[in-house]
């Protein structure tokens, strides 16, 4: 999907007024995390860093990239469930693009449920996904290619 097709999904509609966004990402989409989650009705908090391990040359330019990001972000006024001293982990790696398990723990100790994963690969207990890659529990109108417009906006 665009950003511009994220930007439009249907979320505001599904979730509680009060609620935590996660928004994992990379370098080259940090500026797009945060249009997404305004879009989507929540104000950005806090930027989150996984440290990897370099593995090899790795991507990037002039900086091999050995980070990836996830941007956190609130609606309303749900508390959190705890403190975390810090804003960066240095998780070991799994394989290719999977996220590190300790990550959906600490979702889990910060902010309370109900829990939905978009984009999910798999299920997780205690959890809703929805994604092309798992079997849905929870369903997200996705935009009709003539609702939005060029610039990413519902019309």
């Amino acid at each position: 999907m665009t950003v511009e097709q994220i930007e439009s999904l249907a979320v505001a509609q599904i979730i509680e007024a009060d609620a935590h966004l996660y928004i994992w990402t990379i370098n080259a989409y940090v500026e797009a995390a945060y249009r997404i989650a305004r879009a989507w009705g929540f104000k950005p908090s806090t930027l989150l860093v996984w440290a990897k391990s370099p593995k090899g040359r790795g991507l990037g330019g002039t900086f091999s990239t050995a980070t990836e990001y996830v941007l956190f972000a609130r609606r309303g006024s749900l508390p959190a469930t705890a403190r975390v001293d810090r804003n960066w982990w240095q998780w070991p790696r799994r394989h290719h693009s999977e996220k590190p398990e300790h990550f959906i723990d600490m979702v889990e100790q910060v902010s309370p449920g109900p829990y939905l994963e978009m984009f999910a690969r798999r299920h997780r207990l205690g959890w809703d996904v929805w994604g092309n890659e798992s079997a849905n529990t929870a369903t997200l109108e996705q935009p009709r290619r003539e609702d939005v417009r060029q610039e990413g906006r519902v019309l």
